[in-house]
This record gives structure tokens, C-alpha cells and sequence, in this order.
């Protein structure tokens, strides 16, 4: 089901063999996750939609290592991650792992400065000089080089986004995750902060994974995953397709 990835020659960057997660709910047990496999290269920019319920939430906290599977395997860049502490997963999620989300998650009373510089003070053991530089030249990338001293309640939904982008990006990820990243915001600030998701992936070889109901931010993806009842029911670089099968599922 797989497509050919951009360079298949290369060690993947993401690899999932056999996937499943179970929650138990008293005697219900719920198969968030069925048997999926899946395989991404470095510098892919995929969206993973599908219906309420599908399990595409629940696939990118497995990718995110955010939860461990119930069964199954999971490479990234090559390592085992699955049987790991949680500590050590971790440790390997604040290094590798950016996330942006549909509430932003800013805290309130800080600067857009101080809440990209939030996550460095976790990890690489930067001089407070370092990370305050590395934080403004974030903030400018994303355009708010003008609102550093800005707190969240100072922005407009699409800057406090923004800010949260520059926030993932502050630990230098080789992984850029998005959890309905454009939920909150307007159409017109959702395509600016799609173009800016693209922007990332192509100047920086970032690999981008969106969690998206929104068909229209899927199809600014270059790879569309679609899920239902915790199976990949469609795995391609063709936007259409991928729309008319989770068409089809949702008629069943």
C-alpha cells in the first residue's frame, strides 16, 4: 500500500511494522490501531486524515512517541523505540520530535520570545545568549521578528501559531508534527500558516506530519495517508484519490 518514497536508497526515517493499540474500556476493548504499517522518508510532507475515530490521532502519538503501541515495532532512524523507558523515549521525542497544536499552547504571560526559547532549556545545554539568538532568528523566519516582546494575548490566532511553530522548530527536529494545526484559525490564516508548514519542509528538508480533518490542508501535503477504524485504507501522493476513498469509506 505504500508509495515508493522519494529515495528509497536511503535508511528510512520513520519505519512501523505490524502497529496495533488497544485501550481497554471496563470489558470493551477499543483497536485504536490494527496492523499498520508504514514507512517515511527523511523530507516528506505528509497529511494523515481520516474520520473522527479513524486512528489517525492515535498514529501520530505513536509517531510523536507521545504512547507506545500496544504491538508492533517502531524505527525511528533506525532505532527500536517501542520496549524503551518512557524517560529515554523522552529524551529521544524533545530531540527529534517538534509539535504544534490546535490550541496553541502558549503560555500566557510570557513573551513569544520566552516561549521559544521554553524548550531549550531541556536539552542541548545552550548559554542563555545562544538560546535567546536561535529565538529570534525563529521568530523572523516565521515573521514575527517585529513581535518578540509580544505576549500571546497581544496576537492574532495566526501569529500566536506562529510563535508556536517557531516553538517546535527552537530544538532543531528532524520531524515537524502538527495536530489540526489550522483548527482555530480562519481560512485566510490557515493557508498562510499551510505555506509557511511547506515552506518548512522545502527550504529545510523538514519532515512535516499533519493531523487534519480539512481536506484542502491535505491536499497542500505531498503525501496523503487516509485512516479508518485503525487501518490505512489508502496510502498515496495523489490528493484525489485519497479524497474519493475516504469519500467511499464514510458511505459504508
Amino acid at each position: 500500500m505504500n508509495p515508493s518514497p522519494p529515495d528509497a536508497t536511503q535508511e528510512p526515517l520513520i519505519e512501523l511494522k505490524d502497529v496495533a493499540k488497544v485501550y481497554k474500556l471496563e470489558e470493551v476493548e477499543v483497536r485504536a490501531l490494527d496492523g499498520v504499517d508504514l514507512v517515511m522518508q527523511r523530507g516528506e510532507y505528509s497529511a494523515l486524515i481520516g474520520p473522527s475515530g479513524s486512528g489517525k490521532s492515535t498514529l501520530m502519538n505513536t509517531l510523536g512517541c507521545l504512547d507506545r503501541p500496544t504491538r508492533g515495532s517502531y524505527k525511528l532512524a533506525g532505532v527500536e523505540v517501542v520496549n524503551m523507558a518512557a524517560d529515554v523515549r523522552a529524551r529521544i521525542r524533545n530531540k527529534q520530535i517538534g509539535f504544534v497544536f490546535q490550541n496553541f499552547n502558549l503560555l500566557a504571560r510570557t513573551s513569544a520570545l520566552e516561549n521559544v526559547e521554553l524548550p531549550m532549556l531541556y536539552g542541548e545545554g545552550l548559554t542563555s545568549r545562544q538560546r535567546r539568538d536561535r529565538a529570534k532568528e525563529l521568530l523572523g523566519l516565521v515573521g514575527l521578528g517585529d513581535r518578540l516582546d509580544h505576549h500571546p494575548g497581544q496576537l492574532s490566532g495566526g501569529q500566536q501559531q506562529r510563535v508556536a511553530i517557531a516553538r517546535a522548530l527552537s530544538t532543531q527536529p528532524s520531524i515537524l508534527m502538527g495536530d489540526e494545526p489550522t483548527g482555530n484559525l480562519d481560512s485566510r490564516t490557515s493557508r498562510e500558516v499551510i505555506e509557511l508548514f511547506r515552506q518548512l519542509n522545502e527550504s529545510r528538508n523538514l519532515t512535516v506530519i499533519l493531523v487534519t480533518h480539512d481536506l484542502g490542508v491535505a491536499r497542500n501535503a505531498k503525501r496523503n495517508i487516509v485512516l479508518r477504524d485503525g487501518k490505512i485504507i489508502a496510502d498515496t501522493f495523489d490528493h484525489d484519490l485519497a479524497a474519493a476513498t475516504l469519500k467511499a469509506s464514510s458511505e459504508l
